[in-house]
């Protein structure tokens, strides 16, 4: 089987040629208070990188903009606390000033090293630019942390960056195995299908279907303004990439357009509402 950066398909996608990537940002554009995040619209991208095709997430800095963490990053096990962080930029102060992305100027996401345990959460700012959130990591291990955002470079040109730290959580640890590939998993009581079959560094579409007792599910609800959300982790290094389908469902599924920048083992995390929950279908899939 084969196969979750920034910015072809139509009008509708960008495709990344040497990563995985579509992703849409949201249509409305809104004036920030002083004390909020900036709320602008930008066009069709995908995020992971400051470099076109790049996976994210491998470092803490990136184009002049530093995560800093404003507590020690270890933590007890299933310990909910409140974790806070800035992000500084080229110029050593905070920023406060960043793109609304599908609902949410900040993307959080959680990880163990062993591919389990994923967590997709919206921290929220204060006026000095210290995102918060309450985050419990339940069991021991290595976690990676991503902030995932899109803010502005000093020319005021719109930077997507995934920013990423590491937290220890103490305890006898047993890294789980990474399931082996398969198009169909469940998803609480629901059952999703993966088509389609990307290519290294070839854009092509992937779709994802949602079943329940065995019939499509056809009345998605939207949710971050998407009918769905992607998040891929490359195995090994935890490269990491956010992909936003197309607008619309597409014959009633979910679609992506993914390009694979190299061969390797994949994790694919699918996020979709229905009755105003949401749910996750998460997938191993292999590059050769």
């Amino acid at each position: 089987m084969v196969l979750k950066g920034p910015l072809v398909a139509a009008g509708l996608v960008a495709a990344l040629l040497l990563g995985f990537g579509i992703a849409r940002a949201t249509d409305s554009v809104a004036g920030p208070p002083a004390t909020a995040p900036a709320s602008t619209a930008i066009p069709s991208h995908s995020h992971g990188g400051a470099v076109i095709g790049d996976l994210g997430g491998f470092s803490l800095s990136a184009a002049g903009f530093t995560l800093v963490p404003a507590q020690p990053l270890t933590v007890p096990a299933g310990a909910r606390q409140q974790f806070a962080f800035k992000i500084l930029g080229p110029d050593g102060g905070p920023v406060t000033r960043y793109v609304l992305n599908h609902d949410k100027p900040m993307h959080f996401i959680a990880i163990k090293h062993d591919l389990s345990g994923f967590q997709h959460l919206h921290p929220t700012m204060a006026a000095d630019g210290t995102w918060t959130i309450r985050l419990s990591l339940p069991t021991p291990g290595i976690w990676r942390l991503y902030a995932d955002f899109v803010t502005f470079d000093p020319a005021g040109q719109r930077l997507p960056l995934t920013l990423a730290v590491e937290a220890t959580v103490a305890g006898s640890y047993t890294p789980l195995a990474v399931p082996p590939p398969s198009r169909t998993v469940d998803a609480d009581t629901f059952t999703v299908t993966l088509e389609g079959t990307p290519q290294v560094n070839a854009t092509q579409p992937l779709s994802l279907r949602v079943f329940a007792s065995g019939a499509p599910v056809t009345d998605l609800e939207r949710y971050l303004g998407a009918y769905g959300h992607l998040v891929v982790i490359r195995d090994g290094d935890l490269g990491y990439l956010h992909v936003h389908p197309e607008d619309q469902l597409v014959g009633g599924a979910v679609k992506f357009w993914l390009s694979a920048p190299s061969p390797g083992r994949y994790r694919l995390y699918f996020e979709f509402q229905k009755s105003d929950a949401v749910h996750r279908a998460e997938f191993t899939v292999d590059v050769p």
